[in-house]
């Protein structure tokens, strides 16, 4: 397949209780996430959408195959555009809904993220916003099953949500959480993001829905520790040695993650661990360009997007 041709699309579709399904988009590397679909006895709700027109429409004809009714509530976790370029194919009948950090990082980054693949057929995506915002936690009403939105963060961004299920221990974590792919946490906080993993632990989840990659359970949270834990420790080691986050990554290599997806993410969590080493605030705006051309040259070239 040419680099302009449009990939085959390929979702799995896994329920995890009684209405409750996982919306995967395999293999979980760049712009492939996850979704969530609740079909409770008075709506639907709709977790994220996808990052192409194409993706979009697979997603919104999978929920017509599940549930009668249209989506009634769109939740965002996270402002990126691979969890929210598909909005606009859901806004007619979807109340959308996001962290108040994410809608104004949404509105700020408009449609951003399809100048770093221009090669992606992205189709007719649009911008479309929140219409309704909240800034600790919220329960959506109206769908006859208890659902729970939590602001945790500053983790992979500064504006997370996670959809949290009590009565069938589901966790939707958005990209705070990663399953077989490298943990980014560029835009957000390394330190932030372990805090988050402990409160994400402590709701004792059954099912984890990871943005990126396969299910898991509780497991998932203690390897995205892990991961980031390694992170904190090699950025501690570099800045001792005065190497540049590029130059370390290059010298370290994926060390004992080489089985995970976008490797190359290593060089811009290291950008943003130095910095909250150097007392940056979680979250604080950083260079994301530079730090994504480390990425590339870390990579030996664009990295694959499979969108």
């Amino acid at each position: 397949m040419d680099a302009t041709s449009t990939p085959v699309i390929i979702r799995k579709v896994e329920q995890l209780a009684e209405g409750v399904y996982a919306y995967l988009q395999p293999d979980g590397g760049w712009c492939l996430n996850n979704a969530g679909i609740v079909i409770g006895g008075e709506g639907t709700l709709l977790i994220d959408t996808a990052a192409t027109e194409a993706r979009g429409l697979m997603l919104r004809e999978t929920v017509h195959t599940l549930s009668p009714r249209p989506v009634g509530t769109l939740v965002n976790t996270h402002s990126h555009g691979d969890h929210t370029f598909g909005n606009h194919l859901f806004a007619g009948s979807a109340t959308i809904v996001a962290h108040e950090r994410a809608a104004a990082e949404m509105a700020e980054h408009g449609l951003a993220l399809r100048s770093l693949w221009p090669q992606v057929r992205w189709g007719q995506v649009e911008p479309t916003l929140p219409q309704a915002t909240y800034r600790d936690r919220l329960s959506l009403p109206g769908l006859g099953v208890r659902v729970e939105l939590l602001h945790a963060g500053p983790g992979h961004t500064a504006g997370d949500t996670v959809v949290w299920l009590p009565d069938q221990r589901v966790l939707f974590a958005g990209d705070l959480v990663f399953s077989g792919v490298t943990p980014f946490v560029l835009m957000g906080s390394l330190s932030g993001s372990l805090r988050v993993l402990d409160q994400l632990r402590a709701l004792e989840p059954l099912h984890v829905v990871p943005g990126h990659g396969p299910l898991g359970g509780p497991e998932l949270l203690d390897a995205n520790a892990d991961y980031l834990c390694w992170v904190h420790e090699l950025a501690r080691t570099g800045i001792a040695h005065g190497l540049a986050p590029l130059d370390l990554a290059r010298a370290t290599g994926p060390g004992p993650y080489g089985q995970l997806l976008d490797s190359e993410r290593l060089v811009g969590n290291l950008v943003r661990a130095y910095a909250e080493r150097y007392g940056a605030q979680p979250a604080a705006p950083l260079d994301v360009q530079a730090a994504f051309e480390d990425m590339v040259a870390l990579h030996g070239g664009l990295p694959h997007c499979g969108a």
